[in-house]
């Protein structure tokens, strides 16, 4: 099997990736993110948090990439930003291919062995 390898910068976005995803509550800020924009003052509404708190865990998630913040008017709305988590599905997917690679070659050789197996017992009756 052949190592999965990435450059040093995909490496930091994944760790950061990972990291930010880590923690609960960035993932519940995440999950409403996908459902539709919001403000800091809309996602800290269903915390029992502070706004700062929110704050922080909103700049965590926008240094990893996951989310980005714009300017409607007024508004600052943070929206959900799927190319990371595009990046993160690769890496995982990278590695999925492999274990079920694994898995058929292990498969094939349990097969492999019952019909051994199969033969040598038939053999046996006769």
């Amino acid at each position: 099997m052949e190592p999965i390898s990435y450059a040093t910068d995909e490496t930091e976005q994944l760790d950061a990736t990972f990291a930010a995803l880590a923690d609960p509550t960035r993932r519940s800020i995440l999950s409403r993110l996908a459902v539709a924009d919001a403000t800091v003052t809309e996602l800290a509404e269903p915390f029992s948090i502070s706004q700062p708190a929110i704050s922080k865990h909103l700049k965590v998630l926008e240094r990893a990439g996951l989310i980005s913040r714009g300017r409607d008017a007024q508004r600052r709305p943070c929206r959900l930003e799927v190319e990371t988590f595009l990046a993160a599905s690769d890496w995982f997917e990278g590695y999925r291919k492999s274990l079920e690679q694994r898995l058929n070659r292990l498969d094939a050789v349990l097969q492999d062995m019952k019909r051994a197996r199969s033969n040598t017992e038939r053999k046996d009756d006769e």
